[in-house]
């Protein structure tokens, strides 16, 4: 009998995958993209999938790669590329890769308020174009982050380490989350609010949530003109939690100072009304990398991998009612 299949999708994980091939038949797509149509043919046999955020794992591709598919081991924390319920049906485990690039992260969404505070883009863009002849009092002033309000909308890992990373540089920090964490304010001085208080507040507003039915477009036209027209408005989470269109018409017509986007609604399609303003700062989905945090989420993801082909509940399972069927 011939070793079980695991397809991987994205040919930069194949150098992590030494521990999976000496017992599997390890299939990696040669290439950095890979078509829907590819994806469907790929898949078949597998018992494992390892993909990106990327691609679209819905019922259809599950029932493509056949009822001997175990796990699918997404290489993101986030996971709104996955169908949960399909996958729960079929007794399919999801997994992803949590904890591991919490401080690269956070550190994205503190790059992202000092570079729009202090307009480095602008002035990199000025001396670059030739304008710069010299030192003048008032050439591009910008803003201190001392006793300013950062805002952060989910208080996960990612927010709380941004919460930590802002106090520490002198900013007031408020929040807003599902849950109040009383002893995280406690500790670290930081105050709740409800997300419109928040809004009419910050200075700069980070948001730290995943993707869902609930918070897509959280931030639309409504909320943009809640905010300060001298706040900043930071996004490393998905691109779909912002109305796209409103965000461009907000810094357009100055309802805010500016934006920080790691993340677009149709990745790799960023529209050239959002790229041609000045007053963003624009980075390819790039928050989590770092070489330490793209190594530990790799391995993360072969460990999923081989837990749940092996019987074992992985550590970073997400539909866990899949696990508590199997087991019963």
């Amino acid at each position: 009998m011939g070793k079980s299949k695991i397809f991987v999708t994205h040919v930069y994980l194949s150098k992590f995958l030494k521990k999976l091939e000496d017992k599997y038949q390890v299939d990696v797509w040669p290439d950095k993209d890979i078509s829907r149509k590819d994806l469907l043919v790929g898949v078949k046999g597998a018992v494992g999938i390892i993909a990106l955020l990327t691609e679209k794992i819905d019922a259809e591709l599950m029932d493509a790669a056949g009822p001997q598919l175990k796990v699918v081991s997404n290489y993101a924390v986030g996971f709104d590329n996955v169908d949960l319920e399909a996958a729960t049906q079929r007794g399919i485990c999801v997994t992803n890769t949590p904890g591991v690039l919490t401080e690269s992260v956070a550190e994205q969404v503190i790059s992202f308020t000092l570079v729009l505070f202090k307009r480095v883009m602008e002035g990199d863009r000025f001396v670059r174009s030739g304008k710069y002849k010299g030192w003048e009092p008032d050439l591009l002033l910008g803003t201190g982050i001392k006793d300013k309000t950062m805002g952060i909308v989910g208080l996960g890992r990612i927010g709380r380490w941004t919460a930590r990373m802002a106090t520490a540089l002198g900013m007031k920090v408020i929040y807003f989350n599902r849950h109040r964490d009383e002893e995280f304010e406690e500790e670290y001085g930081v105050a709740y609010h409800v997300l419109d208080q928040l809004l009419e507040k910050s200075d700069a507003v980070s948001l730290s949530i995943p993707l869902t039915e609930e918070t897509k477009h959280l931030i639309g036209e409504r909320e943009l003109k809640l905010m300060k027209p001298t706040a900043i408005l930071i996004n490393t989470a998905r691109g779909s939690i912002v109305d796209q269109k409103a965000l461009v018409r907000a810094l357009r017509e100055k309802w805010i100072a500016g934006a920080g986007l790691d993340v677009f609604e149709d990745e790799g399609k960023v529209p050239e009304e959002l790229r041609t303003l000045s007053n963003t700062v624009l980075t390819p989905h790039t928050a989590s990398a770092t070489f330490e945090a793209r190594v530990a989420m790799a391995r993360i993801v072969v460990e999923n991998m081989m837990d749940a082909i092996e019987g074992r509940r992985p550590s970073c399972l997400v539909n866990f009612g899949v696990w508590k069927d199997n087991i019963d």
